[in-house]
């Protein structure tokens, strides 16, 4: 039988106890493994990379296959719920639900692999989303190529949304990424005799300033842009001029051309800097596989027109959002559509006091199950 609600809840309430860092999923690969090697196996084969698991659905009429991803990494955060299952694995939480997105994927896989699909399904258990781009690394090692999706489906728990509603739109759901790391390097000295050093806190706070300007004076106005730079390090104490500042921050564009265009500014402005105060400059902007999470309109409209139709789902038309995500790497290869599945929590992801209500598991895995259900008989002749 497709796995229950009560045992779905038990499973959740497992994988979130043993959180991992991206790439180190050792133990919730194990687990995740158990699990499925228990489901009737006769549709099913399986197969890993590194700590990713791919689960191939063989359809009766394998002429198209359906992908659906879910991510299965943790973050460095201490849990702060105090639920009885809370994470045991110290200075490690599943703050951003990724257990809740691998026991909803569990939930449909349970399903199919009991009901064989009309088209073959391919479930992706995807690591390290939250730090080194899962994602992209997968789709390039060419382990997914034997059982590639021509669509596919994933989504992310939203603390604002009511227990199971499902959110979507046309367009980007997610923006791009791209990490700034710039370091200016000049010349420490005494602070009674300026002239002798090349001083980088002041260099550093130019650069802060100009950054400013990107967005208001390079971004279209009715797009949208967002330069942050959180962390400025520089010197070790008042009467030292520092010789090096340290700046880091991140860059996050609903549009893959607006993101490259601020990564130039962003490049001009700091050799700028550096050129200005005479110093050197070691910039890395680092993007990597978070692109905008752009929603195919074909598979969005398809999507979108059963979740309002469905009786038993509770849909609702979302705004775009500046979280990044590294699903928008696979939908730059792979047509398909990210949503939004409503957990309502009172703390926002990545908080240490993140609890999302369970409820939203089985509506999550009934309305996927309906929709791939009927998206299926489009593929069929």
């Amino acid at each position: 039988m497709s796995l229950t609600e009560k045992e779905l809840i038990a499973i959740r309430r497992t994988l979130h106890q043993i959180p991992e860092i991206g790439m180190l999923e050792f133990e919730t690969q194990a687990k995740l493994l158990e699990i499925i090697e228990r489901l009737p196996q006769t549709y099913l084969e399986i197969k890993k990379w590194k700590t990713a698991i791919l689960v191939h659905v063989r359809g009766a009429n394998p002429t198209y296959t359906i992908g659906y991803r879910t991510d299965i990494d943790g973050l460095p955060v201490t849990e702060q719920t105090g639920l009885s299952y809370a994470s045991r694995h110290a200075g490690r939480m599943h703050a951003c639900g990724h257990d809740i997105h691998m026991t909803v994927a569990l939930g449909i896989l349970s399903y199919f692999a009991e009901e064989q699909p009309k088209v073959n399904l391919t479930f992706i258990f995807q690591p390290a989303e939250e730090n080194a781009s899962g994602g992209k690394q997968l789709y390039e090692s060419g382990s997914l190529n034997e059982w590639m999706p021509d669509e596919i489906y994933a989504f992310h728990d939203n603390p604002g949304l009511p227990t199971g509603a499902i959110g979507c739109r046309q367009g980007t759901l997610f923006a791009g990424t791209c990490e700034i790391h710039a370091t200016f390097l000049g010349k420490s000295g005494h602070a009674a005799f300026p002239h002798q050093a090349n001083d980088m806190v002041v260099a550093g706070a130019q650069f802060v300033n100009q950054i400013q300007t990107i967005v208001s004076r390079n971004v279209d106005p009715i797009q949208a842009g967002v330069v942050t730079l959180g962390h400025f390090a520089a010197g070790t104490t008042g009467n030292v001029i520092s010789g090096k500042a340290q700046i880091d921050g991140t860059i996050r564009a609903l549009t893959q051309g607006n993101n490259e265009l601020i990564q130039k500014r962003v490049r001009k402005i700091a050799a700028g800097v550096a050129e200005s105060f005479d110093c050197e400059l070691k910039l890395d902007l680092h993007q990597g596989g978070y692109y905008p999470v752009e929603n195919n309109q074909q598979t969005t409209a398809a999507f979108i027109d059963y979740m309002k139709k469905a009786a038993n789902v509770d849909f609702i038309e979302t705004l775009p959002a500046m979280t990044g995500e590294d699903f928008g790497f696979l939908l730059s290869k792979i047509p398909g559509t990210m949503f939004w599945l409503g957990v309502d929590s009172p703390y926002s992801l990545h908080s240490e006091h993140f609890a999302p209500q369970e409820g939203a598991i089985i509506k999550g895995v009934s309305a996927m199950i309906g929709y791939l259900s009927e998206r299926q008989k489009m593929f069929v002749k």
